[in-house]
């Protein structure tokens, strides 16, 4: 079992191609979500971050190559995205890895490489840089210190949980629920006041750093520069 708690969202509308990646990552031990649509997609992307995404390049309701550049565009360049597709030439190979894509696996295909795809994807995406810096604010990962010019901020554990997520995925707004659920590993509930004071404390941390945490309405949380 290679793959005990990562999340996979398949992005699919053939139902028995669906059906056949859905039982078999499961069987390898993987989470898995489902969408037939790059509606349903976006959906889920805005409320949860999967470890990885299957997507068909051919959907209902448009080009999944344009939808992965909607999602590099808006922050979410951090997802390997393995594409699926029946176009089988050099060129639309090259153009999907172009656009955005990690890896790229034609129709017909068989569940093992799939699969070994995946893995070797999400090993890549497991080799996050110790040092993560933008301007004066840094983030030692393996040691969970957040430091402004050098200097430790003392943040706790979940605050630099918080930060790390917002680093990794800058301009991107969060939902409290998303958070919650990262961070907590539990669903939000009823308590709504342990996200916003740990979201509070953060903010009041990290001012002047040149980095602010901001809040706007029916869209979430966000890190911007100040």
């Amino acid at each position: 079992m290679n793959g005990t708690g990562k999340r996979i969202l398949l992005v699919e509308d053939n139902e028995k191609i669906m059906y056949g990646n859905k039982r078999m990552l499961e069987w390898e031990g993987y989470e898995t979500a489902e969408a037939a649509t790059l509606q349903e997609a976006r959906a889920y992307i805005y409320k949860h971050r999967p470890n990885a995404i299957i997507l068909d390049i051919m959907l209902p309701d448009g080009s999944g190559l344009d939808f992965m550049r909607e999602l590099r565009e808006g922050g979410n360049s951090g997802i390997p995205i393995l594409l699926l597709t029946g176009l089988t030439t050099k060129e639309d190979v090259v153009f999907g890895l172009m656009a955005g894509g990690d890896d790229y696996l034609t129709k017909p295909y068989d569940f093992s490489e799939l699969s070994a795809r995946i893995e070797a994807l999400l090993r890549r995406a497991a080799r996050v840089p110790e040092i993560i810096a933008k301007g004066r604010l840094s983030l030692d990962v393996a040691a969970s210190i957040a430091a402004l010019d050098g200097i430790d901020l003392l943040l706790t554990q979940k605050e630099f949980a918080l930060l790390l997520i917002f680093f990794q995925n800058e301009a991107r707004f969060f939902c409290a629920e998303y958070l919650y659920e990262k961070v907590w590993k539990a669903p939000l509930a009823d308590d709504s006041q342990a996200i916003r004071k740990t979201l509070s404390r953060l903010r009041e941390k990290i001012k002047g750093s040149g980095w602010k945490i901001e809040w706007s309405k029916g869209e979430g949380y966000i890190l911007i520069r100040e």
